[in-house]
């Protein structure tokens, strides 16, 4: 009997994961979105100052006279929070009193997910 009730917890517990994964969670599906979204604009707006590893040597970065920042440095990393990453990456360099060649991403303001996505892409690429 015991044998018995087990089984009908297992069926039990693969319906309610079946049930779950045909229906798709909105979190997630969300968050998917955000994560193409901030590779996509990483690979068409950062990687050409900022390399594609972020360390600052992206093809764009040799004719500026003010080098971009490499996101590599853990002594930048550990100085700086997201609501500052965030900030320079929405109003540009100019508006944190960093160099004005970092353009303003003002599409960015209103897409919370997105800009995460981002400042979490430039804090895993500390060494």
């Amino acid at each position: 009997m015991s044998r018995n009730i087990h089984l009908v917890h297992l069926v039990t517990l693969l319906a309610v994961v079946g049930v779950f994964t045909a229906c798709g969670d909105k979190g997630s599906s969300a968050n998917a979105e955000a994560v193409t979204e901030a590779n996509k604009i990483w690979t068409e707006r950062c990687v050409t100052c900022h390399g594609p590893k972020g360390d600052g040597k992206g093809p764009g970065a040799a004719a500026l006279a003010v080098k971009p920042r490499s996101f590599t440095d853990p002594a930048w990393q550990a100085s700086v929070d997201d609501a500052r990453i965030k900030k320079v990456i929405v109003e540009g360099g100019a508006a944190a009193g960093l160099n004005e060649a970092m353009a303003p991403n003002p599409d960015l303001k209103d897409k919370p997910e997105v800009l995460a996505e981002l400042t979490a892409k430039i804090r895993k690429m500390v060494q």
